[in-house]
């Protein structure tokens, strides 16, 4: 596959529910390396974008391509090596298992498509370190706290190292430490291993952290493109539909543990985003 094909492209997508247009001409493109971060107030089509794009959903009209194949007419056999080979996604409900313990839940992909158990425990062992679970393999759902658990879906949805990943409101009810650190994996996914993602969300102070030269904000309102730009332009822009979306922002996130450059060296060591380690590119400090 040519590296300069998009790892999403929308094409002037449209789609309805019983004759409500939730999209309306929705073209877009997500390139390599680069995260695209949806945002739009309730209903406007943020999460029906991201079933879209993991065909698990079907578009009215229009094309919808991953790393160039288009994929709307697709049967569920190829759609399935597609989520399998390419995709990772962390939707907003908790999707764990809970009959699972840790390792069980990590490896739950690579099983479905015919790992062998060396391999499996190689890639388990890898991505547990990457979201900072290692030594937690045997422990249930129910022993984890809440940001665990957002971590382990991140660890299932990551593991084999997808090239392109969807995110949907992840750190949605978490407190703002086990937010950061949520942020902080999704953070070292793109910027490390050059993970493409759509990352959905109405947190909009979330913005300036995730922020770099590879991160784009597209803001939907009643089903449409509002707006489409950098960080810095959807800050400083004057739309109404962002005016909106800030107005309804009314916590004060001054005391969020915040960086102003993720990747900043002066953060203590329990509070990096990164560790070097030989045998692994990227791993979370103890």
């Amino acid at each position: 596959m040519c590296m300069d094909t998009p790892a999403i492209e929308f094409r002037n997508v449209f789609l309805s529910f019983d004759g409500h247009q939730v999209l309306h001409d929705i073209s877009f493109v997500l390139e390599r390396g680069e995260m695209l971060i949806v945002t739009g107030v309730s209903g406007s089509g943020k999460s029906v974008l991201l079933r879209l794009a993991m065909g698990l959903m079907t578009p009215d009209s229009g094309q919808i391509f991953i790393e160039g194949r288009e994929i709307e007419n697709l049967d569920e056999s190829d759609l399935l090596d597609i989520r399998g080979s390419l995709m990772g996604m962390v939707f907003q409900e908790d999707s764990l298992f809970t009959g699972l313990p840790v390792f069980e839940n990590a490896a739950y992909r690579l099983e479905e498509h015919g790992w062998t158990e060396e391999e499996i425990e190689r890639a388990v062992a890898e991505v547990l370190r990457f979201v900072g679970l290692e030594g937690e393999e045997q422990k249930f759902p129910e022993e984890l706290s809440g940001g665990m658990k957002r971590r382990l879906e991140i660890a299932r949805a990551l593991i084999g190292w997808p090239r392109i990943m969807l995110f949907d409101e992840p750190t949605m009810n978490l407190d703002p430490l086990a937010a950061l650190k949520v942020l902080d994996l999704i953070i070292r996914a793109r910027d490390v291993n050059h993970i493409s993602s759509l990352y959905v969300t109405k947190k909009i102070h979330e913005f300036d952290y995730l922020g770099n030269d590879k991160t784009r904000v597209m803001v939907l309102k009643d089903g449409r493109v509002a707006f489409s730009g950098s960080v810095k332009e959807f800050k400083s822009s004057e739309l109404s539909a962002i005016k909106e979306l800030v107005s309804l922002d009314r916590q004060d996130h001054s005391k969020d543990p915040y960086f102003a450059d993720p990747w900043d060296k002066d953060r203590r060591p329990t509070e990096m985003i990164l560790c070097s380690n030989s045998d692994f590119e990227a791993r979370p400090c103890r």
